[in-house]
């Protein structure tokens, strides 16, 4: 006996596989050649797509959506409402869609009707990520092992998210976009398209570091522009602009605009030499 609680209203196929264990509630909906591993849940009104493969103890939130041959890891939770496109996976141990909760001091506002996560086809996503509702991300997205993005972001196609980094509220990440492990994407702020950031950057958006009530009004994130390079261990201050194809080497404290198609270089950074027109776009 597999000591499984299935509703009457769930539509589950004879092709679906159903480990022991497991809850489906009500006016759920597998598709053909799904795998339901030990003791998961699915949520009243979750639909999940053709060939979809769910590893143990994956709790499927109320009226998700899980796009066609998709696979989630063990002990993953996808979050109510939670969009998620055909062909992607998710590592162990994830959280997907969850609603964010701010502190009392913080610039962030609660919003009483976020929208859902929606993700788009032919994503990956690590074991561990943290990924808040409200987010759109579009086709072949990948996020890192450990990652965390925040809420109210968009992020474009191709874009990759490293092992670690975490992109704060409001920011929005252009397609073809790199970024790399641990770095630190700030809220409030713009990355453009075929943008590079190697590992460890650090952006910053509050000039007044949480005091005084003009950081409400001022509080902005820096903008990298198109094609723009961001050296390891860099540092980015409040509302800087990064020209597009400007090279930033590595180490360099950014506090004031870039020109464009130039390598700048320092602490502070200053102005070296013009970017080599094989390294351009």
């Amino acid at each position: 006996m597999n000591h499984n609680l299935i509703a009457h209203s769930a539509t589950v196929p004879l092709t679906t596989t159903v480990g022991p264990f497991c809850v489906i509630g009500e006016n759920v909906v597998l598709g053909e050649n799904v795998i339901l591993g030990v003791g998961c849940v699915l949520g009243d009104g979750a639909k999940v797509g053709d060939g979809v493969k769910l590893g143990n103890y994956v709790s499927i939130g109320r009226g998700a959506v899980i796009g066609h041959r998709t696979r989630i890891g063990d002990h993953t939770t996808i979050y109510p409402q939670t969009i998620l496109g055909e062909d992607g996976f998710i590592g162990s141990n994830s959280s997907i869609g969850r609603l964010p909760k701010a502190s009392a001091t913080s610039t962030v506002k609660a919003q009483a009707d976020m929208p859902s996560l929606q993700m788009g086809n032919g994503f990956t996503i690590g074991c561990s990520a943290v990924l808040y509702a409200g987010t759109n991300y579009a086709d072949k997205a990948f996020v890192g092992d450990g990652a965390v993005v925040r809420e109210k972001c968009s992020i474009g196609q191709n874009v990759v998210i490293g092992s670690g980094v975490v992109v704060e509220n409001d920011t929005k990440i252009g397609e073809f976009t790199k970024i790399q492990t641990g770095s630190y994407i700030t809220a409030y702020m713009e990355i453009e398209e075929r943008v590079f950031i190697a590992p460890m950057v650090t952006t910053t958006n509050d000039n007044y570091m949480g005091r005084t009530e003009k950081r409400f009004k001022e509080i902005k994130g820096p903008t990298i522009q198109r094609g723009a390079r961001v050296g390891g261990g860099s540092i980015l201050l409040p509302g800087v602009k990064v020209a597009p194809e400007t090279f930033v080497a590595a180490g360099a404290l950014v506090s004031k605009d870039t020109t464009e198609k130039r390598v700048i270089k320092g602490f502070p950074a200053k102005d070296l030499r013009a970017v080599p027109e094989e390294e351009l776009l």
